[in-house]
């Protein structure tokens, strides 16, 4: 097996490593300083083991993290995370001839994102409903998710159902889940035709997760406005 010196992060998260050679690849849950040992394929270090980890390494509190693409940098300290962001935002300023520092970098505290986006595929036992797995178009089933906010994460069951009354087992579709003050809003695209038994299917399914509004390939089903707060306004994003 080789040896690498991860040199640096990517903009996406991903350690940027460096071979004995000068050969670089891509390597990911991997921090800056990290001696780490794996073959290259295609400019990637498919499952890379770190040798020699970084202080600021911490201990990933979800069990999907490894294989779940949602997140990138779960396997790093706080203090580490809103250091990297900094930096790429300097970066890319820097790149523009801009020379202004941020003041503050905020990092958002976990289970907390109020809006994901979800990947659904039915399968023959029901539905898979998840984020892909890193470089993957495969679909991470997920049972516990610590970034969205706990009221999306409970409704992956009923997701799943949904998925299942109208998606193809040929294609994927993406579900835009918002949670807000009137519920949960979700948005799903690539499903079957709408037709009378669908929507009926889909209305009741709605009723019973109490969602806001569930919108199919532009064909809403709204029990309520999806109103979210944006200063002294209430907006209702389109579906």
């Amino acid at each position: 097996m080789s040896l690498w010196t991860v040199e640096r992060l990517g903009r996406k998260g991903d350690g940027v490593a460096v071979g004995a050679d000068g050969t670089r690849a891509l390597a990911a849950l991997t921090l800056p300083g990290e001696g780490i040992e794996g073959e290259a394929a295609d400019g990637r270090i498919a499952a890379p083991r770190i040798i020699t980890p970084s202080a600021d390494r911490v201990r990933p509190i979800c069990g999907h993290y490894r294989a779940c693409g949602g997140c990138s940098l779960m396997h790093a300290s706080d203090a580490f995370t809103t250091d990297w962001k900094r930096q790429v935002v300097q970066t890319a300023l820097a790149a523009q001839g801009i020379a202004a520092p941020p003041a503050q970098i905020h990092v958002s505290p976990l289970m907390s994102r109020r809006r994901a986006v979800l990947s659904g595929r039915r399968t023959k036992k029901g539905a898979t409903v998840g984020f892909h797995a890193r470089a993957s178009d495969v679909i991470v089933d997920l049972v516990e998710c610590h970034v969205m906010r706990p009221q999306i994460t409970a409704a992956l069951p009923l997701l799943r159902r949904i998925v299942t009354a109208g998606a193809s087992r040929t294609a994927e579709v993406t579900m835009t889940v918002i949670h807000g003050p009137a519920g949960l809003d979700v948005a799903l695209r690539g499903g079957k035709p709408m037709d009378p038994a669908l929507f009926q299917t889909l209305a009741a399914l709605a009723d019973e997760g109490d969602l806001a509004r569930l919108d199919w390939d532009g064909q809403a089903i709204t029990r309520r406005a999806p109103a979210l707060p944006m200063g002294s306004a209430q907006v209702v994003p389109p579906p």
